[in-house]
């Protein structure tokens, strides 16, 4: 009586074979997926908010059977820009501080315009520097350190309320998976520890949750040359 040898082996080897081109192409299709769909819903926003105020006789959806995308976005570019080409003249500074003038005595509405107007000198200031440096402070325990990006010294009421006689800094400390939100506090600027990567490897880091770290490409190019040339044939 003769025993056939089970087809398990190969049967597993197929399997973990389609499971591993299963996770590859994920890998390469999922970011591409996810871009190209965050891509196209901004552009659909945009053109959704400009195509009530540009007149449809321009739009070349009226002379094209197809939906043109995009449109709205180049539109959109070209009033900013030239929106931020009248309020650097005379003219345009005047007519900007009338506008403000007049929502600054419009209760509710000055307290939200003066806030984002803030937040938006901040974030998109060619010469600051808030948010271009990350560091690390001690939390939430002691010996555990966590990533914050380093914004800014408080101002002068902040600063005259806080207690000690130490410098202090503003700092913002991300939550993971969503970067947008977490943690703002004012801490001694010598407990936070500077780290020479840039924001975006940081927020990187964050949102992976340790997975992507800075210079990882770097890293395994070069465990891939040292694999190569311990296969190498020796001469």
């Amino acid at each position: 009586m003769s025993l056939e040898p089970p087809p398990a082996p190969f049967h597993r080897s197929l399997a973990a074979r389609l499971r591993s081109w299963f996770f590859t192409g994920l890998v390469v299709f999922g970011p591409v997926a996810v871009t190209a769909y965050i891509a196209w819903w901004a552009i659909d926003t945009v053109d959704n908010w400009v195509k009530p105020w540009f007149p449809q006789s321009l739009s070349p959806d009226g002379y094209l059977p197809f939906h043109v995308p995009g449109f709205g976005v180049v539109i959109a570019l070209v009033g900013l820009t030239l929106l931020g080409f009248l309020a650097a003249n005379i003219i345009g500074r005047s007519l900007v501080r009338l506008g403000e003038a007049m929502l600054d005595r419009t209760p509710l509405v000055r307290g939200v315009y003066k806030g984002l107007k803030q937040v938006f000198e901040t974030v998109f200031s060619q010469s600051g520097t808030q948010f271009r440096k990350v560091g690390l402070v001690e939390f939430p325990v002691k010996g555990s350190w966590s990533i914050v990006f380093v914004s800014s010294a408080p101002g002068e009421v902040v600063a005259s309320a806080l207690p000690g006689q130490k410098p202090m800094i503003s700092v913002f400390m991300p939550c993971t998976p969503n970067p947008t939100t977490g943690f703002f506090f004012y801490i001694p600027a010598d407990e936070v520890i500077d780290l020479p990567i840039s924001a975006d490897d940081a927020a990187k880091l964050i949102m992976s949750a340790g997975l992507i770290q800075p210079q990882g490409q770097a890293a395994l190019s070069a465990m891939a040359e040292a694999a190569k040339l311990e296969r190498a044939p020796a001469d």
